[in-house]
């Protein structure tokens, strides 16, 4: 918008510029031929009554006067009789064969003036005057001819002073203009950019973005319902997280109880069906227990309730591959690590974040992979991050799959037909980013799934804040 408020403008002081330059310029330019003309035509007129005195003395005096001429200006003059003889003193005019050019025939027959630019558009090389030299006592005999050719050369040099004098100061006026186009426009445009600025912000999930109200009445109440409508959604987001958490912390304990509960029950039951039933509804308990863990961990990734500190990546990496390798043996899953980057290097995370991912990938992983496979942990050190990486070798995601991947409640299922919350993969995505990290889904080499998780170094210039770090929230 900025460019098209200083191309308009530009455009409108361009349209201004021409329409006062342009005509005073081919005006200017209309005066300098024309009294070039008019000055040439008298001294040809002056030289041609001379000639026509007829007498010696009066034709010397038109020689030293056209000697004179020619030392002032660029320009020669040529002379004939009316019988085509020279004038004494004087170059006749130049022929073609053995007749004189049109100019000279018709001041010499018909007695009549000539003037030729030498082209139609503005001016040749000569400007050729030819005038007829009249009889003092017999007016309709022609006796003579005068005929200046005179050099346009310093026309020229004058017109293009007049003309580049005038498009040098039209260039000037339109880049002054352009810097006060900028100035304006960007004044102009500084409600508008502030309003898109909290939009930004506001679609990258900082709902404490507000726009100033300033600029014209229209944005100034543009502004007001934004920023009113955000505090509204804050609030409601605000009291949505606070309810999610307090009700998943509320439901923790009564599922813990029905678990026990549901435990010793199938402890003390010898029925086959009976004790089928109670272990499925084991198993819904233990998923909803995972359910209600998820949502209290992203009420509190989005709460912010910590920020990010240096942690060593490789501590928390083996500490986790050690609680998960016994469930691992169990399935006759092997859990890999390669390292390649350096085992101390430390990576900035939110106390707890990192176990929680890695819990998350490596329970997703361990469910899809089949009995005998390998899971490959990998750590990849970058200049300003840090990327780990989780492959597993079950079934794999489609294209479609990997892009809903993410979305909190999709459940895909794997290769042991039992299927998890739907808030694993959510969890991680959001626990990475909330540390400025980002999280990717790419199929592995031979089958599989690898899950990217690029993490900042602690290392790093200029720590990278996501839009909650940035700014605090009004709730959560």
């Amino acid at each position: 918008m900025i460019r098209q408020l200083i191309v308009s403008y530009v455009l409108l002081v361009a349209v201004a510029v021409a329409a006062f330059t342009v005509p005073v310029a081919f005006t200017l330019t209309d005066q300098l031929r024309g009294d070039t003309q008019e000055s040439v035509r008298r001294e040809a007129r002056t030289m041609a009554l001379l000639l026509a005195d007829g007498d010696t003395a009066s034709r010397q005096a038109m020689v030293r006067m056209a000697r004179a001429y020619e030392k002032e200006v660029p320009g020669t003059v040529q002379a004939v009789t009316a019988g085509g003889g020279a004038v004494p003193g004087l170059p006749l005019p130049p022929r073609r064969g053995r007749s004189y050019d049109a100019g000279v025939i018709r001041a010499l027959e018909k007695g009549e003036p000539t003037i030729d630019w030498g082209s139609d558009f503005v001016w040749g090389e000569h400007l050729v005057v030819t005038v007829p030299a009249r009889s003092q006592t017999a007016p309709r005999e022609v006796v003579g001819a005068v005929r200046i050719s005179y050099s346009t050369a310093g026309l020229t040099n004058r017109l293009w002073t007049i003309w580049g004098f005038r498009a040098i100061l039209a260039v000037a006026v339109l880049g002054v203009a352009a810097g006060l186009g900028a100035l304006v426009a960007r004044r102009l445009t500084r409600p508008l950019r502030q309003l898109n600025d909290m939009a930004s912000r506001f679609s990258d999930g900082d709902l404490t973005a507000r726009s100033p109200v300033t600029g014209p009445s229209e944005t100034q109440t543009l502004a007001r319902t934004l920023n009113q409508g955000a505090e509204r959604l804050d609030t409601l987001v605000a009291a949505q997280r606070i309810f999610v958490a307090d009700a998943s912390h509320q439901l923790r304990t009564p599922l813990t109880a029905l678990r026990l509960s549901l435990d010793n029950i199938a402890d003390g039951v010898d029925d086959e069906f009976v004790r089928e039933d109670v272990e499925q509804a084991t198993a819904e308990v233990v998923r909803m227990s995972r359910l209600v863990n998820g949502l209290l961990v992203l009420a509190r990734a989005e709460a912010k309730v910590s920020a990010a500190e240096p942690l060593t990546l490789r501590d928390i990496v083996d500490e986790r591959l050690g609680v998960w390798r016994p469930a691992a043996d169990e399935r006759g899953v092997r859990i890999a690590l390669r390292a390649d980057a350096d085992s101390r290097v430390r990576v900035l995370s939110s106390p707890g974040h990192l176990d929680q991912v890695l819990d998350n990938v490596l329970s997703n992983a361990l469910e899809v992979s089949p009995d005998g496979g390998t899971i490959t942990v990998g750590v990849e050190s970058r200049p300003d991050e840090v990327v780990l990486e989780v492959r597993d070798e079950g079934p794999g995601m489609s294209p479609a799959e990997q892009s809903r991947a993410f979305d909190r409640f999709w459940r895909g299922q794997g290769l042991t037909g039992r299927s998890g919350s739907g808030l694993g993969l959510a969890v991680v995505k959001q626990l990475v980013t909330d540390d400025g990290g980002s999280v990717t889904l790419r199929d592995a080499p031979g089958g599989g799934l690898s899950v990217r998780i690029a993490l900042r170094t602690a290392a790093a210039a200029g720590p990278r804040l996501s839009p909650r770090q940035a700014a605090p929230r009004s709730g959560g």
